[in-house]
This record gives structure tokens, C-alpha cells and sequence, in this order.
């Protein structure tokens, strides 16, 4: 080899570039490789690490994709740059090509959350608010695309940049997802795994679109009011309860309250009934057969015990009972039914709502007697 040849390999080697990323950072997703004008030389070296693609843009057209190697650039290893530059014989450095390298590595923990409270329809307790968050992960999975639709020219473009807009989609899609799912609303915090892989499945083909892949998906938590909390509590235990017994050991407690609020009117007057009914049970044990007293009048017998009625009442379409009125009033109190649920009893010409049935409108409240005479 000559003293000539032996320079112009020397120099031949100087021109060779190399093009690779070295990333120091967290959260870049899209670093563009910044040189002089764009040239790249004939016989550059491109490095592309594991957890990263390179990807050529020509003039604005998505050229070829590397995945992770130690490649020279030839006219084979870019047959979609060729193409488009026409190289039919090879080329002569240098070309302007624009190259990007992505972060394929798994971007873990992201948070999420409903910005607002979202407002569902409860058959039972009617519109509530609840609200949620959690986490999930994501990777690149198609970095032409992904460059072409959300990187567009942008040469240093963060996980911050997208974050914003995932999560924004991801609140959407979850309002979607547990508005369709109609469940009752206390199933919501008891389900959170399968309405996490439910959302993850609905949210997959947004995210695939613009070239992410959606890994993982958690709801940590689904909140909602503490008065509704109260009243989801209340309702599980009553639903627990036999009615009957429920609705006996409420107006015992109510006769307790009543009693010991001495001074109440309410108070006194029911301590004035229990003490005649103490009273009577007391003079019935002082006055015993055989004192020698004069017998008293036998007491008239009473009337035979009235038969309770019984109510049917519709709910979900579904016909439902018989129960009596206290079980109707405590099915009232828990809303099972309300005042336009359909009522039906023996006598009635047909089913009617329970506002327009004369002993049941108590239930709605109003029920205050007028004042007393001379008052």
C-alpha cells in the first residue's frame, strides 16, 4: 500500500460518523440526533442500544426503522431511503436524512385521576358522584408512528409532553367504560381488579393508535360522599334485617327516646301513657281473685283482631310481596320504593302509584295535625 493510499484511508476513517444517543435522563421519550445540516456520511456507523429505535425521516416521509444493533449505512440496510432518494447505483455521501431515536423502555407509575367527579344513575340511590384513581405503565411500540402523529418536529420531546394528554383520555375512557357497566354503585370500590382490566382492554386501541402500547392498568381507589357512604352502610345492614323485626325494634326505640324526653310535650305525654298502662297492670296484680272484694263487672269482650292488609308493590318490573304496611314504610325509608312506585292491594280496581293511595301518603311526610281548639 502506498504512502497516498495509506492517507486517504486515514482520512476516509475521520469522515466516518457516528450516530448514536446517549440518554442521562428519565423521562425523554423522542431525542432527534443533531449534526451539521443533517449530512450524514456514506459507511456512517449507527448505534442503536437495547431499550431504543432509530428511525430516518426524510424531508417530512418516514424513511427506515432500526431496532437495537451496530449498523454502516449502505443502500441495503436503507431500502425505503433509497427509494425515496432514488439512489439506483449506490450513493455518494454526504445525504441530509433526519435522525430520531425513541425510548422503547417501560415508562412505569404514571399517575392518573378524575379531574371532576364523574355523576352516575344508582337504581337505588338515584345520581351520585364518585371519583377514582391509580396508576399505569406504557411503552413505545411503533416509533415511526409514533413520531409521525404526537412527535411531529419536536427535538427533545418528554414524557411530560404526553402525559397530559394520556391522561385526559384515560379519564374519558373510564367515564365510558363504569358509565355502561351499571353497576350498583357500592360494587364500584369491591371490583376495582376486573373494572381495571375492563378499562385497560376499552383504552388499548386509543393508545395503539398513535403508536403506544398500554402495558398495565390500575384503579387504586373509587371514592364517593361520606353521606353516601352513610347511606350505602344503612342499606346493606337493613337488607341483612327482617323487616318485620326491623320496623318493631325502630318504634320501640322511638318509644324509649320519647319517653325520656321529659321535657318535651311528646315526652310527657307518652310517659303518661305508659304510666296508665303500669298503673292498670298494677291494680290488676293488687286486686287478685278471692280478697273478699266486690268482683267487678266483667269487661266486654273485645272486637275480633282486624286482618292486617297486604300490600304488592312493583320494582324493576317485577312484582313483588306481599308485605304489610310497616314493611312498605320501611321499604319506603331504605328506597327500595318511592312515591311513584306502583301499589296494589285487594279491593283496588288496578296497580297505583303510592302517592295517590290514602294510608300510604303519610310516608311522604306533611303529616303535621292541625292546631287545637282556642289555641
Amino acid at each position: 500500500m502506498g504512502i497516498f493510499d495509506t492517507i486517504k484511508e486515514k482520512l476516509s476513517n475521520e469522515f466516518i460518523d457516528i450516530i448514536e444517543w446517549l440518554d442521562y435522563t428519565d423521562d425523554t421519550i423522542c431525542h432527534r440526533f443533531e449534526r451539521y445540516q443533517n449530512e450524514i456520511k456514506n459507511g456512517a456507523k449507527l448505534i442503536v442500544r437495547e431499550g431504543q429505535t432509530a428511525v430516518f425521516i426524510n424531508e417530512g416521509q418516514l424513511a427506515d426503522v432500526f431496532k437495537p444493533g451496530t449498523f454502516t449505512l449502505t443502500t441495503e440496510n436503507m431500502p425505503i431511503l433509497a427509494t425515496l432518494k432514488g439512489w439506483k447505483y449506490g450513493f455518494n455521501s454526504p445525504f441530509k436524512a433526519e435522525v430520531y431515536f425513541v425510548n422503547t423502555h417501560l415508562f412505569t407509575d404514571e399517575k392518573w385521576g378524575t379531574k371532576n367527579p364523574i355523576t352516575l344513575s344508582d337504581e337505588r340511590f338515584g345520581l351520585v358522584e364518585i371519583r377514582a384513581f391509580g396508576t399505569y405503565a406504557y411503552r413505545i411500540s411503533d416509533a415511526g408512528k409514533f413520531i409521525i402523529d404526537i412527535v411531529g418536529t419536536d427535538n427533545n420531546f418528554t414524557n411530560f409532553e404526553i402525559n397530559e394528554h394520556l391522561k385526559s383520555l384515560i379519564a374519558t375512557r373510564f367515564t365510558d367504560t363504569v358509565g355502561k357497566a351499571n353497576l350498583p354503585i357500592e360494587l364500584y370500590a369491591a371490583n376495582t381488579t376486573e373494572l381495571s382490566e375492563t378499562c385497560k382492554e376499552v383504552m388499548k386501541p386509543e393508545f395503539t393508535s398513535v403508536g403506544i402500547g398500554l402495558e398495565k392498568f390500575f384503579i387504586e381507589n373509587v371514592s364517593m360522599p361520606e353521606e353516601l357512604k352513610k347511606e350505602i352502610f344503612e342499606y346493606s345492614r337493613i337488607d341483612k334485617l327482617d323487616l318485620d323485626k326491623l320496623t318493631k325494634f325502630k318504634t320501640a326505640k322511638a318509644i324509649e327516646a320519647a319517653a325520656s324526653n321529659e321535657g318535651g310535650t311528646a315526652g310527657a305525654g307518652m310517659g303518661m301513657g305508659m304510666g296508665f298502662v303500669m298503673a292498670q297492670q298494677m291494680g290488676q296484680m293488687m286486686n287478685p281473685q278471692g280478697t273478699g272484694q266486690a268482683p267487678q263487672p266483667a269487661a266486654p269482650a273485645p272486637p275480633p283482631i282486624p286482618i292486617a292488609v297486604q300490600y304488592y308493590y312493583a320494582s324493576n318490573g317485577q312484582q313483588m310481596g306481599p308485605v304489610t304496611m310497616e314493611q312498605l314504610s320501611a321499604l319506603f325509608a331504605n328506597r327500595t320504593v318511592n312515591r311513584d312506585s306502583l301499589i296494589w292491594k285487594q279491593g283496588m280496581a288496578g296497580w297505583t302509584a303510592l302517592k295517590d293511595v290514602e294510608e300510604l301518603k303519610a310516608f311522604l311526610g306533611g303529616n303535621t295535625p292541625p292546631p287545637l281548639p282556642g289555641a
